[in-house]
């Protein structure tokens, strides 16, 4: 007997949700060992703008599953879940509060990344606008956020173990393939016209993050004249 299985996820939802795995790990190791890696670790960071400007663009615009409104978890849905009265496909409240929640903390932290320094060589692409005193306390707040995005990223990567080897869920099978097994309404909407709106956003948000709406440096003074004698 042949397995059903419906269309969960999109393409891109899954590009996206890849590309950002790879991203904050790339952007950690980069971190972590600083010196000549710090400019990459920059430009990694304005990448992370862009995944996630994509996604909350995606969010209002993508298919089925993808869109917040189909997974936004309000205080009744959570309640429901708890209970184990809670139906549905694609993300349960639970893990929606977990998406949400990694979402907001990502945006936190790469924005406090564009006004940060290292006091040596790094800074920013955004630095000027904040100046040395607040770019300190922003890169505080860079380091914090850190520590705690491990915490999520962690726990994100437990509730993926526990629904495999406890309730015999493959949450990463619909993440490669884009299918689920057994019955459900397959995805809709997410389609070219969509996908090149979410993209327009992303690329402004990169081009926002990297400084490309900052005025020019002004021109350097003219050199003064030596007199002619």
């Amino acid at each position: 007997m042949k397995r059903q299985d419906y269309r969960l996820w999109d393409l891109p939802t899954r590009l996206f949700h890849w590309s950002l795995a790879l991203a904050v790990a790339a952007a950690s190791v980069s971190g972590q060992l600083g010196g000549g890696l710090m400019s990459w670790h920059g430009r990694i960071g304005v990448l992370i703008v862009g995944l996630v400007a994509f996604r909350l663009a995606w969010g209002l615009v993508g298919s089925t599953y993808a869109r917040f409104r189909q997974f936004f978890p309000t205080p009744g849905a959570v309640r429901a879940y708890l209970r184990g009265d809670w139906r549905g496909e694609g993300h349960n409240p639970v893990a929606a509060l977990s998406v949400l929640g990694l979402l907001g903390l990502l945006a936190a932290q790469v924005a406090s990344g564009l006004f940060s320094n290292d006091d040596i060589a790094f800074t920013g692409p955004l630095y000027d606008l904040a100046g040395k005193a607040l770019s300190n306390r922003l890169t505080a707040v860079h380091h914090l956020l850190s520590k705690v995005l491990y915490l999520l990223v962690a726990l994100h990567l437990g509730a993926i173990a526990f629904y495999g080897l406890v309730r015999g869920q493959n949450l990463l099978r619909p993440m490669l393939t884009g299918r689920k097994d057994g019955q459900g309404e397959p995805a809709q909407g997410g389609g070219i016209m969509a996908l090149a709106v979410a993209l327009a956003v992303a690329a402004m948000a990169v081009h926002g993050a990297g400084g490309g709406w900052m005025p020019p440096p002004p021109a350097p003074p003219p050199a003064a004249s030596t007199p002619d004698f």
